[in-house]
């Protein structure tokens, strides 16, 4: 029931146009966290499959096998596009499943690790002028290359001058071209999940034809992953995750 009712809000309400059409089969593109892979949770049947992460693998649940997927650091500007090495079930909260050698070449914070995922298709033109291409998506134990994966340039390491006031992370729930609709969903959000702290709903005005409903400021997953979770059972399909909103 909550379900219908947020498909009628989103239909009445002429939801802006970056809103995911899967009509038009546009390619995916999300904003969260990634999941960093590891031998234990394998074992402990938390993830489906497994992953070498002595080198560059990625899966994305939602993406078929062999899709090119581009992964962003955010924060830094650092991205890769890489080949989905296959689909393995992990936890819904988390956009993506990565290894620990790509997390460190995207120089993505180990406790907070915002990425953003962007399906490539394979008809357009997608690497830098100057990308080379990488074998690194698959090798042998003697570091033989087996296939090759073409890859964006990655940003060189830069200075980065370390910022003293911690990192705001919002949850983005919806986009519209209303304020009203906006404030509409944030009032049924607060009468149908009623343990939901209502300070943290925001309505923010981006541009005159983009109003944005909003979560927190959250400064660590844990507190997070909870409020996302409920937003999730509530009916939305799809949550992005931003910093500094």
């Amino acid at each position: 029931m909550k379900f219908k009712i947020l498909i009628i809000v989103l239909f009445l309400s002429s939801c802006a146009s970056n809103t995911t059409s899967f009509k038009n089969k546009l390619p995916y593109n999300s904003k969260g966290f990634a999941y960093i892979y590891n031998d234990k949770d394998f074992e402990d049947k938390v993830i489906s499959g497994k992953l070498n992460n002595s080198i560059l693998q990625v899966s994305q649940k939602n993406l078929k096998t062999n899709a090119l997927i581009k992964i962003i650091n955010p924060k830094t500007n650092d991205s890769i596009v890489l080949q989905n090495y296959k689909k393995i079930n992990y936890p819904d909260f988390y956009k993506i499943l990565i290894t620990t050698e790509l997390s460190k070449k995207l120089n993505l914070d180990p406790k907070l690790p915002l990425v953003e995922i962007l399906e490539i298709k394979k008809n357009k033109s997608f690497v830098a002028k100057k990308a080379k291409i990488f074998n690194e998506e698959k090798k042998l134990s003697s570091n033989a290359p087996v296939a090759s994966v073409e890859i964006s340039n990655i940003s060189k390491k830069r200075n980065i001058k370390t910022n003293k006031k911690k990192d705001e992370i919002y949850i983005i729930i919806a986009t519209f071209y209303s304020s009203e609709v906006a404030n509409f969903l944030k009032q049924r959000i607060n009468k149908e999940i009623p343990n939901y702290d209502i300070n943290k709903l925001k309505v923010r005005k981006k541009s005159n034809k983009e109003i944005m409903l909003i979560s927190g400021p959250y400064y660590t997953i844990n507190f997070l992953k909870n409020d996302y979770i409920q937003l999730k059972a509530f009916g939305f399909e799809e949550l992005d995750i931003t910093i500094n909103e």
